[in-house]
């Protein structure tokens, strides 16, 4: 048996891409068999830039320790099997339009009525109530539609907007959400033997890391963040550009003359500087050797040409003064002064960073048909009850055989669902 808190806990899997398969790979982690449904063929992510046939560095990041049953869940006999294996399933998680499931016969309703106590995680991209319920999304609609892609406030030259492109934050972080959505559940049920149908989605996650931003306070938003958006919806009624419009917004506007959490330009590289309180911002200044304080200033007004012009020339003399010296000069001047700080890295350099390795953060698996490879490890460490990776991501199909004997369909059914494409 897999170790992990939640060793003996059986998942099966309906999702696909990266927030529902995320989700149900850390529950993998964390010792359940995670049994994941993938069409014949195999899902999507499978076949995005493969580097052999079926298998995608993609899917294989997002999918370890899992188990593989194919079914082409429109054949009501695909169904069947889903419904004698029902009984053995702790959780079901589902990332579908809210209308598909209905259709494949593995909406919540029909599952539970086989299983009371069933725990069924239902992720969508916008939630299942609204205008935009019934809509499919992927991480960079929801970066659009829930503010996100304008709080970065990136353009591409010709003044559209950029999107957050180092990762799917919104896929990735609701995947954090179903796994821990699925955890508290388990937790509940243990309690009460009461099962229960989780709501997650892509908006949902999306907002909740604006928090600030979308959050209305009118003590704190008078002085920046109402006349600015005043000024921005007066601006889209003349049919302003979105650069214009991103740019009246100035959500930054309360920090202008940052000197304080914020990367530079080193001689060789770049470095962040992380400070957060007036102690520190006192230690940063002695650090880069000025007496400029920039958005600690209390006389400081980013409406105020003669202000601006004087903080713009400061900052200038600032940047040339941290581009004289080394990230490891920096760094060095930092951790004497007490400034919370690090150098800029390439995420292709994390599976041979020190700290990462000191940590165990990096796990090496062996694929079985592609080999070797490392991967971020489990997240979280228990004492009692230590995560591990339960292997690789796995091929195609591997076990489905297994799954549907246990399902009660001897090997002729097997076959005849295989010769009808069914199964492969």
């Amino acid at each position: 048996m897999a170790s992990g808190p939640l060793a003996g806990i059986r998942v099966l899997e309906f999702t696909q891409i990266i927030a529902g398969p995320f989700g149900a790979m850390m529950l993998a982690d964390m010792g359940a068999e995670v049994i994941k449904v993938e069409p014949p063929g195999g899902e999507p992510w499978r076949l995005f830039s493969q580097f052999m046939p079926g298998e995608s560095k993609q899917f294989q990041e997002l999918n370890r320790g899992k188990q593989s049953l194919v079914l082409q869940l429109q054949d009501p006999r695909a169904q069947d099997v889903v419904h004698r294996l029902i009984p053995t399933i702790d959780v079901v998680i589902i990332n579908y339009r809210p209308d598909v499931p209905p259709k494949l016969g593995i909406d919540y309703p029909t599952l539970s009525a086989i299983k009371p106590d069933l725990i069924y995680v239902d992720n969508t991209a916008f939630g299942r109530q609204g205008p935009m319920a019934h809509r499919p999304g992927y991480d960079i609609v929801v970066q659009a539609v829930s503010g996100l892609m304008v709080g970065e406030g990136k353009f591409e030259e010709d003044g559209s907007p950029k999107a957050i492109s180092s990762t799917a934050i919104a896929d990735y972080g609701t995947g954090l959400a179903v796994a821990w959505a699925t955890s508290a559940a388990l937790f509940h049920r243990e309690r009460t033997g009461e099962g229960q149908m989780i709501e997650t989605s892509l908006f949902a996650t999306a907002l909740a890391f604006q928090g600030g931003a979308i959050m209305e306070q009118p003590l704190a938003d008078v002085a920046f963040r109402a006349p600015a958006r005043e000024r921005r919806r007066e601006l889209a009624a003349q049919g302003a550009s979105y650069r214009e419009q991103v740019e009246a917004r100035n959500p930054m506007g309360a920090y202008y003359g940052n000197i304080y959490y914020r990367p530079f330009r080193t001689s060789d590289g770049a470095v962040v500087i992380g400070s957060l309180s007036p102690t520190l911002w006192a230690k940063v200044r002695t650090a880069l050797d000025t007496d400029f304080l920039g958005f600690a200033d209390p006389d400081r007004d980013p409406n105020n040409e003669a202000w601006v012009a004087m903080a713009t020339e400061e900052l200038t003399k600032i940047e040339a003064h941290v581009a004289t010296k080394t990230t490891a000069e920096w760094l060095e001047i930092f951790e004497r002064e007490g400034v919370p700080a690090g150098p800029v890295q390439f995420p292709e350099d994390m599976s041979e960073n020190p700290q990462a390795l000191a940590n165990g953060l990096i796990v090496e698996l062996e694929h079985e048909l592609s080999g070797p490879q490392k991967m971020v490890a489990p997240i979280l460490k228990f004492s009692k009850s230590p995560l591990e990776a339960q292997g690789a991501a796995p091929r195609l199909g591997r076990d489905t055989d297994r799954y549907l004997a246990e399902a009660g369909l001897d090997a002729s059914a097997i076959e005849a669902l295989r010769s009808d494409g069914v199964i492969e």
